[in-house]
This record gives C-alpha cells, sequence and structure tokens, in this order.
C-alpha cells in the first residue's frame, strides 16, 4: 500500500529526507501514515456543520490512482445533509471513475467513525470487499478493516437476479 511519511513536515523537510545522508538519522523519527491522512484531514476542515459541528473527510484513492475528497455538508432540514463518504463517492464519479481501491474517513471523535449505514452501501457499491477502509481520529487513533468487514451481508445486485 502507498505511504507518506512526512506528510505533516512540508515539502522542504520531505525534500531534505531524500538525501540518503540525512534518511537514516532522521527517518526514523517519522510515524509512517497513510497516504490519504491528509487529503482527508484537508478536506474535513471544510466541512459545513454548523447544527452538529461534527466535521467529517474522506479521501478515496481510485483504482485509477486519482484521490477524490469529501466532507459532510449539512443542512438545517434534517436528514437532507450530505455525508463525508458520499461526497467523496460523488467526486469519483464526476472525474471519470468507477472503482475505490482505498478510503480513508477521519473525524475528531474519541474513537474512530465508521461510516453510516447509507455510505457503507454506497462504498460497497464501488469497492470490492477486500478493500482497505481506515477509520481515523483527529487525535491519532486508526482502526483498519475492509469492505467486507464494514458491511457484512452486503446487499448486491446478484440479489435482483430474477428481477
Amino acid at each position: 500500500m502507498p505511504k507518506c511519511a512526512v506528510w505533516w513536515a512540508g515539502p522542504r523537510m520531505a525534500q531534505r529526507l531524500q538525501d540518503p545522508h540525512i534518511q537514516p538519522k532522521v527517518g526514523r523519527m517519522i510515524q509512517e501514515v497513510p497516504m490519504l491522512l491528509q487529503p482527508a484531514t484537508d478536506v474535513r476542515l471544510r466541512a459545513y456543520a454548523p447544527y452538529s459541528r461534527f466535521k467529517v473527510g474522506a479521501a478515496i484513492r481510485a483504482t485509477s490512482g486519482a484521490v477524490h475528497v469529501g466532507c459532510n455538508v449539512e443542512n438545517v432540514a434534517y436528514p437532507e445533509g450530505t455525508c463525508a463518504e458520499a461526497g467523496a463517492i460523488a467526486a469519483m464519479i464526476a472525474a471519470g471513475d468507477t472503482a475505490i481501491a482505498e478510503i480513508l474517513v477521519i473525524a475528531d471523535s474519541p474513537a474512530p467513525v465508521p461510516p453510516c449505514g447509507g455510505c457503507r452501501q454506497k462504498i460497497a457499491e464501488f469497492a470490492a470487499p477486500d478493500v482497505k477502509v481506515t477509520l481515523c481520529t483527529t487525535d491519532g487513533a486508526q482502526k483498519v478493516m475492509t469492505v467486507a468487514d464494514l458491511l457484512p451481508g452486503v446487499f448486491t445486485a446478484a440479489h435482483m437476479a430474477k428481477a
């Protein structure tokens, strides 16, 4: 799986870490984080959550390698808002991608927050059962699972074979 070891260090630090003389000395100090963490973190800050104040960000890596993001967008007329995962999936489809290779969701919560039931079904529509799902908190806690773990007993097109 692709990783980004210096997302928080910035481009100048990342450039310096490419130097083979420096890498062995400081490389061990930097914790590896999923490559989707920074885009999901960034988009989470742009969430529109004036009612719940619960901002969520999601980043998807499509099978093409492109990264698509989404954030939750609330509406005073509950439940007319949009989840971060649904927004990222819509962005993926709008960009011309149709398959999820990996997804990461982040929220400011005591424990990693899983997608709601509707978003689990949406994710399963575009991801294979073995696709990696990483759930994160803004404090650094992570839970890694698969789409199959996230939604056992998924409803698929095969259930409509007689229709």
